[in-house]
C-alpha cells in the first residue's frame, strides 16, 4: 500500500509573516513536519504544496519533494485544507501516474509530533481495512459551552454528563482533535474532499505542548521556550529536525 505525506505551506499570513520559513531554534518551521515524516519511516512520498517559490526551496532543502507551486486561488485565507489536499493529491497522482492508498497529513505550525506517531497512524491503516483514518488527539477534563442557535442568545454545556462535578482525575474526558500533529486517511476519502472519515482510531497523547498552535508571535515565543525546556529536561520528546543539504 503506497503512502504519500502532504504538507501544506502556503505563502501568506497575517498574523505571523513568513511564518513557514521563520527560524525556530535554528530550523524553519517547514522542517519539523519533513522531518517527522522522514523518521517515521512510513512515507513513500514527501510533498509540500506552496504558493510560495521561497518556501518551494526550503522545503527541498530538508528533503520534501515540491512537484509543483499551488494555484493562487487555493491559498487564500479561506481556502479549506480539504481542497489543499484534495487537490494536491490528484496533481501528483496525475503528474506522476501514480496511485496512493493512504495519504499523511502533517502541518509546520503544529510542531511537538513524535515521528512514531505518524507510522502508528500508517500501520494501523495497513492492518485494519474497515479503519477510514487514525490521527493524534489530546484528552481534556475540561468543560465546554456552546452558543444556542436561533434568537436564544443563552449558552448550552456541550455534553449534558458536563453538569456532574468530579476530581480531573477520574473524570470521563473529551478529546481534542489534532490532525495537523499526525493524520492518515485513505486517499479515497480525500479525491472525495474529505480529510478524515467515520470509522476511526484516535492515537492518544497526554502531552501539554502538543496544544501549541503557532500562529502568532506569542505562540512562537511559547514554542521556543518549550523546546528549551525540553531539550534540558526531556530530550527524547523534543522535536527532531534532519540537517538539510548544503
Amino acid at each position: 500500500m503506497k503512502t504519500i505525506a502532504i504538507i501544506p505551506a502556503r505563502g501568506g499570513s497575517k498574523g505571523l509573516p513568513g511564518k513557514n520559513i521563520k527560524l525556530l531554534d535554528g530550523h524553519p518551521l517547514i522542517a519539523y513536519p519533513i522531518s517527522a515524516a522522514r523518521l517515521s519511516g512510513a512515507c513513500d512520498e514527501i510533498i509540500v504544496t506552496t504558493d510560495s517559490e521561497e518556501i518551494a526551496d526550503v522545503a527541498r532543502r530538508y528533503g520534501a519533494s515540491v512537484p509543483f507551486i499551488r494555484p493562487r486561488e487555493l491559498a487564500q485565507d479561506l481556502s479549506t485544507t480539504e481542497e489543499t489536499l484534495q487537490h494536491a493529491l490528484a496533481s501528483y497522482e496525475e503528474l506522476t501516474n501514480e496511485t496512493f492508498d493512504i495519504c499523511v497529513f502533517l502541518t509546520a505550525t503544529d510542531i511537538f509530533r513524535n515521528p512514531a506517531w505518524v507510522k502508528q497512524a500508517v500501520d494501523a491503516l495497513k492492518n485494519d481495512p474497515d479503519l477510514e483514518s487514525a490521527f493524534s488527539v489530546h484528552g481534556t477534563h475540561k468543560n465546554y459551552w456552546i452558543k444556542n442557535d436561533g434568537d436564544d442568545e443563552g449558552y448550552s454545556r456541550l455534553q449534558d454528563w458536563m453538569a456532574s462535578y468530579s476530581s480531573r482525575q477520574v473524570r470521563k474526558k473529551i478529546y481534542r482533535e489534532d490532525t495537523g500533529l499526525t493524520c492518515a486517511s485513505r486517499a479515497h476519502l480525500w479525491r472525495n474532499g474529505r480529510r478524515i472519515g467515520d470509522r476511526i482510531l484516535p492515537i492518544i497523547n497526554d502531552r501539554s505542548e502538543t496544544g501549541l498552535d503557532i500562529h502568532s508571535e506569542f505562540d512562537f515565543f511559547l514554542c521556543e521556550q518549550a523546546i528549551a525546556w525540553l531539550k534540558a529536561n526531556d530530550p527524547d520528546n523534543a522535536p527532531q529536525i534532519i540537517e538539510p543539504d548544503r
